[in-house]
């Protein structure tokens, strides 16, 4: 009975100016229909839209509802009839479909005004996902959100925001944490760092770099400018110590003996951190080395600006993606790779480079790290007895693209002897300048005096 009752519905849904061979009398529609209807797949590939298809639903219902009302019988053409009485209601304010065109010598009834039905509103369905969701992020930093490891106020957000103008930092605890969020979609990319100028590679990130299969898109090098940070009024000679991350304190250790700051030196998880410590625990007696911007986010004071030992102080970090991006050749560009060996490792090294020399393709870094699955080779020999070996992974930065002919022909060389080998990435060069930190011989002229200071 519902098919039946149906029909006349589904028929002027069918009955579309680019359906010209569906256009049936209303027995065979009706038959159509009920098909339809007992195979929903057939009726869900013509392309309705979402009104239409709400206004089939209220027709349906509307007309079970008053078949069981009156008791009729199952007739598609006192159905049809009825119908034609009954028009279709509107369903959430949209105009019901057009009825199929009746035969020229059918007398047509006058129409009936049409019910007002309001189902669920359409505004508040769940919208479907489109093709525009699925795409990547965009490059230049709009809306983008960004990973770092820090608070705010760290040199990892400023990174973030040198590498991708405008976008949306998120602040990570650990490094672990910004890798696991770029692979589980919280972000889109990471900024983390992976060498500094004075305190060398930070050895955490290059192994992430092996364990998880993020790919490296862009380099940015930024310079290191440290500030000696603490409660406003607080004086340099009531400082009981000093309190940063330990690559912070390293690098400022020469001017702060220089400075008279023989204090104690304690280690915290990251610079902007200390400095919210200070600020958080009111502590009057302890000074942080952070960023200038720390210094406005928590409110504290500069008591010394540019402490850092060496005025080339510039921390190298890495951007980070779920792609990869296209090699090019247009512009300088730098590609990473690691790989291992089971060979004697100073042959296997000195076949790699020579790769390299071969090409005139000139090397910006080169790194060994122990094999963690592996850490220790044994070695027998009869003479000398049983020696133990360190089983190590190399990292190695060059100056080429992969899409450079020549990159290609150095790897498929070293594949040969080497037991394992990765690309973590091919990307852009950093190539903007950047202003160097003021000269520490000149921080006595920077320094606040700490008698002045009330």
């Amino acid at each position: 009975m519902e098919a039946a009752a149906a029909a006349p519905v589904l028929d002027a849904f069918l009955a579309a100016p680019r359906h010209h061979h569906l256009r049936t009398p209303s027995a065979a529609g009706a038959c159509r229909s009920a098909r339809l209807l007992a195979h929903p797949c057939r009726a869900a590939a013509y392309s309705f839209a979402r009104a239409d298809w709400l206004a089939a639903c209220a027709v349906l219902a509307s007309n079970s509802s008053s078949a069981a009302a009156t008791g009729r019988t199952a007739n598609p053409g006192a159905a049809s009839s009825n119908n034609s009485k009954h028009p279709a209601p509107r369903v959430n304010g949209q105009p019901p479909p057009a009825p199929a065109p009746a035969p020229a010598l059918e007398k047509t009834p006058p129409s009936a005004t049409p019910t007002e039905l309001d189902l669920v509103p359409v505004s508040n369905l769940p919208r479907p996902l489109s093709i525009s969701d699925l795409c990547p992020a965009p490059m230049h930093g709009s809306q983008l959100r960004v990973a770092y490891q820090g608070v705010p106020g760290a040199y990892s957000e400023a990174a973030a925001a040198k590498a991708y103008p405008g976008c949306d930092a998120i602040p990570c605890d650990q490094f672990e944490v910004a890798f696991q969020a770029v692979e589980l979609w919280i972000a889109d990319r990471a900024v983390l760092p992976v060498e500094n100028s004075l305190g060398g590679s930070i050895h955490r990130n290059y192994d992430l770099l092996l364990r998880h299969r993020l790919h490296i898109v862009g380099e940015v090098q930024l310079p290191v400018h440290h500030c000696l940070l603490a409660l406003p009024g607080v004086r340099r000679d009531l400082l009981t110590r000093v309190i940063s991350h330990p690559q912070a304190l390293a690098q400022c250790e020469l001017t702060l003996n220089a400075m008279g700051l023989n204090v104690a030196r304690e280690a915290f998880d990251d610079t902007a951190g200390a400095a919210e410590h200070v600020a958080n625990g009111n502590l009057r007696d302890t000074a942080a080395i952070a960023s200038a911007r720390a210094a406005e986010l928590y409110g504290l004071q500069v008591l010394a600006d540019g402490i850092q030992d060496d005025a080339g102080n510039v921390t190298r970090f890495v951007m980070l993606a779920r792609e990869p991006i296209i090699p090019r050749t247009d512009r300088p560009f730098k590609t990473s790779i690691v790989f291992a060996h089971d060979a004697d490792g100073t042959s296997v090294l000195f076949k790699v480079l020579s790769a390299f020399a071969f090409r005139d393709i000139s090397l910006t870094k080169i790194e060994s790290r122990p094999h963690r699955h592996r850490p220790i080779r044994l070695v027998d020999d009869a003479n000398i007895g049983t020696a133990k070996h360190f089983e190590y992974m190399f990292y190695i930065d060059f100056q080429a693209s992969m899409a450079d002919v020549r990159a290609q022909n150095a790897l498929a060389e070293i594949q040969e002897f080497t037991s394992f080998l990765r690309v973590l990435g091919s990307y852009p060069m950093d190539m903007t300048p950047w202003d160097a930190a003021p000269s520490p011989s000149s921080w006595s002229s920077r320094v606040d005096n700490g008698s002045g200071q009330h």
